[in-house]
C-alpha cells in the first residue's frame, strides 16, 4: 500500500486532481467529507458540537448550521481549537476504518485542504501538492464559487503560502494548465504512483488526516 497527502491552497483545484485519481484507480479518503459525516444529524459528533458551542449553531432541520459555526470559530483561535479537538479524533478515527480496508497494493490518497498548516506530511509515504498561481486561485474564487475578492483573499491569507506548501511537497501538478493537460499530468503521476505501491507493499499507517477549516 501506498498512502499519499494531497493536499492544495483554496482555489487551486485540488478537488478536480482527487476526481482524476480516483478514475486512474485510488481510493480517495476526503477529510473534509468525512468531517461533515461524523457531525450528521443523530451522531456523537454533532452532541460534542452542540454542547461546546449551543443549539444556536444547529439548523431549523437540526443539522448543524456550518456557515453560523464558523463564523463563530474562524474569529476565535480558542473556539476553533475546541471543535477541532471534537471533530478530529472522530476523522481520524474513520479515515484509520476506510485506509486499513483497502487492498494491500493499493494507492490511498487522503485529500486534506489544510496538511500543510497542522503539520501531517509525515503521516504519508509522499505528498502531491496542487500548485496555481496565487491570482488564478483568487479568480477561480470569485468566478466559479461567488466569493466576493475580500472574502477569497481573506480565505487564502488564513492559509499556508504557496512557498510553505511546494516545500513538503514530493510531487508537484501544476493546475495553471487547460484540462487536458491536467489530465495528462495526473496519468503520468498516477503510474509513478502504481511503481512505488507495486516495489515497496506495506502495512497501513495509523494517518490522522485533519479537515478544513476553510
Amino acid at each position: 500500500m501506498l498512502t499519499v497527502g494531497l493536499t492544495g491552497g483554496i482555489g487551486a483545484g485540488k478537488s478536480e486532481v482527487s476526481r482524476l485519481l480516483v478514475e486512474c484507480g485510488a481510493v480517495l479518503i476526503d477529510a473534509d467529507r468525512i468531517a461533515r459525516e461524523v457531525v450528521a444529524p443523530g451522531t456523537p459528533g454533532l452532541a460534542a458540537v452542540v454542547e461546546a458551542f449551543g443549539e444556536e449553531v444547529l439548523a431549523a432541520d437540526g443539522s448543524l448550521d456550518r456557515p453560523r459555526l464558523g463564523s463563530i470559530v474562524f474569529a476565535d483561535p480558542e473556539k476553533r481549537a475546541v471543535l477541532n479537538s471534537i471533530v478530529h479524533p472522530l476523522v481520524g478515527a474513520r479515515s484509520r476504518e476506510l485506509e486499513q480496508a483497502a487492498a494491500e497494493d493499493a494507492v490511498v490518497v487522503h485529500d486534506v485542504p489544510l496538511l500543510t498548516e497542522n503539520g501531517l506530511a509525515p503521516l504519508y509515504d509522499l505528498v502531491i501538492v496542487v500548485d496555481a498561481r496565487p491570482e488564478t486561485q483568487l479568480d477561480r474564487l470569485v468566478r466559479l464559487r461567488g466569493m466576493t475578492e475580500e472574502e477569497a483573499r481573506a480565505r487564502m491569507a488564513a492559509q499556508a503560502t504557496r512557498e510553505q506548501r511546494l516545500e513538503i511537497a514530493d510531487i508537484v501538478i501544476d493546475n495553471d494548465v487547460p484540462l487536458g493537460e491536467l489530465e495528462r499530468r495526473v496519468r503520468e503521476v498516477w503510474t509513478e504512483l502504481v511503481r512505488r505501491a507495486q516495489a515497496s507493499p506495506q502495512p497501513p499507517q495509523q494517518s490522522s488526516p485533519q479537515p478544513s477549516r476553510e
